[in-house]
């Protein structure tokens, strides 16, 4: 696929998590959650649904399918037959979006030979947007509120990232919502070779945000997470000049593979 068709589709994906992000918001500011319970017990609301529909409604028309949590899943036979494809999060973070503790995002990724070459990350509550492309490059635009801005103007209102730091700590990130065993044993060994270090606990995916925007040094995830919960995250750590790595062998995460569980993984500058 070249530069200029995945320019288009990055405009479309950023229109697609805007809209989606104003559902989004329209359930959060309301009382009506409707949490239900998927067959995994994880939660489910109202606004997943209602995100979920908005991103559709733009990008299912583009003549790529999509892969997206709140969607009906194709099995593998037609899957793997897919050259690109989009893998979506519509509300990432139900958890925090509950707690209604501000950090949830909506994570759009486009797929190429098993590769995330670029994504959206929006943050509806601080109209933040993080978007990517290996060739583009990695950016944050705060404050967004025109939907159809150019991908030229975006760029023009936006900080590329890494950003640059002057800081002696090591920064690890931990999630907010799904500290472990293992990822505590991880950061103890650590402190060994950095005693300057600093935890920050940070829900969703904005954790590879902060990784991309060089806030922070090192994640590592030594618990469960699907494709679409890291997909975009992982094209806009990329486009940035950091890695997401498999914990065992140290190769980059591959996409739209037969188990959309995520292998456990580290995610680093």
């Amino acid at each position: 696929m070249n530069f200029s068709k995945r320019k288009e589709l990055l405009h479309s994906a950023i229109v697609a998590s805007l809209k989606a992000g104003s559902e989004i918001l329209d359930v959060y500011q309301s009382d009506d959650f409707e949490i239900q319970l998927k067959l995994d017990d994880s939660p489910l609301t109202i606004a997943d649904q209602r995100a979920h529909a908005a991103i559709v409604s733009i990008i299912d028309n583009l003549g790529i399918p999509v892969l997206s949590e709140e969607g009906i899943h194709s099995n593998y036979e037609e899957r793997k037959s897919w050259k690109q494809c989009w893998i979506v999060d519509p509300l990432d973070g139900t958890k925090e979006f509950i707690k209604r503790n501000d950090e949830f995002t909506v994570n759009i990724a486009l797929i190429d030979g098993g590769k995330p070459v670029a994504g959206v990350i929006y943050v509806p509550v601080f109209r933040q947007l993080y978007f990517a492309d290996i060739e583009l490059g990695a950016f944050r635009m705060d404050n967004i509120e025109n939907w159809e801005r150019s991908i030229e103007d975006l760029i023009q209102a936006s900080r590329q990232m890494p950003f640059e730091q002057n800081r002696e700590e090591i920064r690890v990130l931990g999630s907010r919502s799904h500290m472990n065993k293992e990822t505590q044993l991880y950061i103890e060994e650590l402190k060994k070779e950095y005693p300057k270090l600093h935890i920050i606990s940070k829900g969703s995916s904005l954790k590879l945000c902060l990784i991309a925007e060089n806030e922070a040094d090192i994640y590592p995830r030594f618990s469960p997470t699907m494709e679409w919960d890291i997909a975009a995250g992982h094209a806009i750590v990329s486009a940035s000049g950091a890695k997401v790595l498999h914990i065992d062998s140290e190769t980059e995460l591959t996409y739209n593979k037969e188990d959309l569980l995520n292998p456990f993984f580290m995610c680093k500058r």
